[in-house]
């Protein structure tokens, strides 16, 4: 019996109309038994038999995974980074990877917009300190008031970039794959870019090629003072450099939402000049829905496609 799995850790199949449609036309469902991200091993286990479709959520779907998979099709992302997957494994197995990159857009750049003023106005060491009977008088910033640089400007960074001029920013940006920018944003070389931002947020993809690209030699390029978001992927910013400019006071603050190594442990947890979240950027609901809906409406067109499934 063909049977598709849905990896991600949580997963609302009640109310998708779609998954229904596909357990109607005869396939098994089988869910992630772990409530995790799943390890490799776990995901080419999972992913054995008669398994021709996946909806996948961030595990490490190798070269080793898809050779297991031996009748797998479809892989659909929920969610838009491709990082995790070896797209040029998955085509020479010929098997089709679909992801949702318009779907969480809204819910990220609004958590990005949550960071930049958390980190502005001191909003999460304050909170701390006035549970600890403290009334601090702490002075923030006005987002108004900062040049915010962003580094790409796709889906996310360009909803980022109208919510900061909504706040009367000056919005930079840096991509090379954009020839058409927002209105009233400049596309600036990398090197301006980090000199000129006060903020400077990610929204780029991860490759190796950006392995850290927040380096400490992009950092000493930044203004002193600058603040650094990071709401993308763990793999851009080198974390030991992050906390010696945090520490130096070269940078006045910084917000991550994606680390290296999750669950994070790592020693920045002890900076008061950080803000920390769980990567929880498309954690909102009605981004959520609509990213799963449209995660298992890509599975549904793929295996039609591949005429696994008849359409109706």
């Amino acid at each position: 019996m063909n049977t598709f799995v849905i990896s991600t850790s949580s997963f609302d199949t009640e109310n998708n109309a779609v998954i229904h449609r596909l357990v109607n036309a005869g396939l098994q469902l089988v869910m992630n038994p772990y409530g995790r991200r799943l390890t490799e091993d776990e995901a080419a286990a999972l992913l054995k038999n008669d398994v021709v479709g996946m909806i996948a959520g961030v595990e490490p779907l190798t070269a080793r995974v898809f050779q297991s998979a031996k009748n797998l099709k479809v892989v659909s992302r929920c969610g838009t980074g491709m990082d995790s997957v070896d797209l040029t494994a998955a085509e020479s197995h010929g098997i089709t990877v679909l992801n949702t990159p318009e779907a969480p857009a809204q819910a990220v750049a609004e958590l990005t917009l949550g960071l930049m003023l958390a980190a502005l106005r001191r909003i999460c060491l304050t909170d701390r300190q006035v549970r600890a009977n403290e009334w601090p008088r702490t002075q923030g910033g006005l987002l108004a008031a900062q040049t915010v640089g962003l580094i790409g400007l796709g889906h996310i960074g360009r909803r980022v970039a109208h919510l900061c001029q909504a706040f009367e920013a000056t919005v930079i940006a840096h991509d090379p794959h954009v020839t058409q920018t927002p209105s009233g944003v400049a596309n600036v070389p990398m090197v301006q870019l980090l000199g000129t931002a006060d903020i400077i947020s990610l929204h780029t993809p991860y490759t190796p090629e950006l392995h850290h690209l927040i380096d400490d030699q992009a950092l000493a390029r930044m203004k002193h003072g600058a603040i650094v978001i990071n709401a993308a992927r763990g793999g851009l910013v080198d974390e030991n450099a992050l906390k010696d400019a945090l520490d130096s006071g070269k940078l006045s603050a910084a917000a991550l939402d994606a680390f290296e190594q999750e669950p994070y442990q790592g020693a920045l947890i002890k900076n008061d000049n950080l803000v920390l979240s769980s990567h929880v950027g498309s954690l909102a609901r009605e981004a959520r829905q609509r990213m799963e809906l449209e995660a298992a409406e890509n599975l549904l067109n793929g295996l039609i496609k591949t005429g696994i499934i008849h359409d109706a």
